[in-house]
């Protein structure tokens, strides 16, 4: 057995040191969330007929309807626009969110 217990070598100081290293890349991806949580994306469908903006942390800012796309006589088209626009502005947002943490945690996976 290897010095300080640790079978293959991994001495106190290395121990130390890995805690040290795992507390600081908390501490980036805490405070990339809480950045991330603040910035706005933003998608539109219908060749732009409708334009949605959420923020990181995932809620709805604002719902833009042209004019021109609204037809009494055919709601479910615009339904259908405003879904698809929440939905593509929802995903930008986590796969964004999803790309910086990696990018901090070296993607090693840890479910954020």
């Amino acid at each position: 057995m290897a010095k300080g217990g640790f079978p293959g070598g991994m001495g106190g100081g290395n121990m130390q040191q890995l805690m040290m290293r795992a507390q600081k890349m908390q501490q980036d991806v805490q405070r990339a969330q809480a950045e991330l949580n603040e910035r706005d994306f933003t998608a539109s469908s219908g060749g732009g007929m409708v334009t949605v903006t959420v923020n990181g942390a995932k809620d709805v800012k604002s719902i833009v309807i042209n004019p021109a796309c609204v037809d009494p006589d055919d709601v479910e088209m615009l339904q259908d626009l405003v879904l698809s626009a929440v939905n593509e502005a929802l995903r930008t947002a986590t796969k964004t969110i999803e790309d910086e943490i990696s990018k901090i945690t070296g993607g090693l996976g840890l479910g954020l």
